[in-house]
Order: structure tokens, then C-alpha cells, then sequence
């Protein structure tokens, strides 16, 4: 079974997040939206648009999102069978945190690595 097919994206915690994304907007060009995230679509070898996208997203730095991992980033990844992959990696022993979530863009399960960093797992909705 395939397990992983892409990022989806990237979690930062800030102290102000606001400014973060200010930050980025004005010196790499990213335009990131009022609650500080941007949809960074995938383009093709042309620059052309093609279905799909990844996130970066500045978090408070005391957001429980994270949660109970410790860290300033969590990593978003895109799977094909989340239900299937979280009973997998149950099996295999990998800590699963909190229960899986089935939302209207997509299904959301996460799970810790070894050194606690929490990691998002995403089923995009088809």
C-alpha cells in the first residue's frame, strides 16, 4: 500500500503570526490571507495550473493544535486511504493522537514520530 503521495503542507508556530506572514508576503512575494495561511498550488514544469495544492500556515505559538507534541512545526502530508494507513500504523506501533476526522475538505488523522513531533496526516476530498 502507497502510503504517503505528498506534502500538503507546513505548520509554524509564531509569536506573531501576523507579522510572520507580513514578513514573507513583503520579502518572498507570498500572499498570504487574513488568517495567515496560503494555498500554494501545484504547477506543472510550464507554470501551469494543476489540480492540488500545498498550505504553509503560521500558528500562534500557543496554539493547542499541535498538541502534545512540543515542537514548532508540523508537517501536513497527503495520503490516499487515511482509515486504512492509521489501522496500519497502529499495528506497527506508531503513536496515533486523537480520533480521525472526516470534513467536507477532506479526511484528517495524526500521529507522533519518534521524537514527538506531531505529524497531520490529510485524504483530500475527492
Amino acid at each position: 500500500m502507497k502510503k504517503i503521495t505528498g506534502l500538503g503542507g507546513v505548520f509554524i508556530k509564531a509569536r506573531d503570526p501576523k507579522a510572520m506572514a507580513a514578513w514573507y508576503q513583503q520579502h518572498l512575494g507570498i500572499g498570504f490571507n487574513e488568517y495567515n495561511y496560503v494555498d500554494l498550488p501545484f504547477t506543472d514544469e510550464q507554470g501551469k495550473v494543476t489540480p492540488g495544492y500545498n498550505v504553509l500556515s503560521f500558528f500562534t505559538e500557543n496554539s493547542a493544535y499541535f498538541n502534545p507534541s512540543e515542537k514548532q512545526v508540523m508537517l501536513n502530508l497527503r495520503v490516499s486511504d487515511l482509515f486504512t494507513l492509521l489501522d496500519q500504523l497502529r499495528a506497527e506501533g506508531v503513536s496515533i493522537v486523537g480520533d480521525p476526522l472526516n470534513e467536507e475538505y477532506g479526511k484528517f488523522g495524526w500521529i507522533l514520530d519518534p521524537e514527538g513531533n506531531k505529524i497531520e496526516l490529510w485524504e483530500p476530498a475527492v
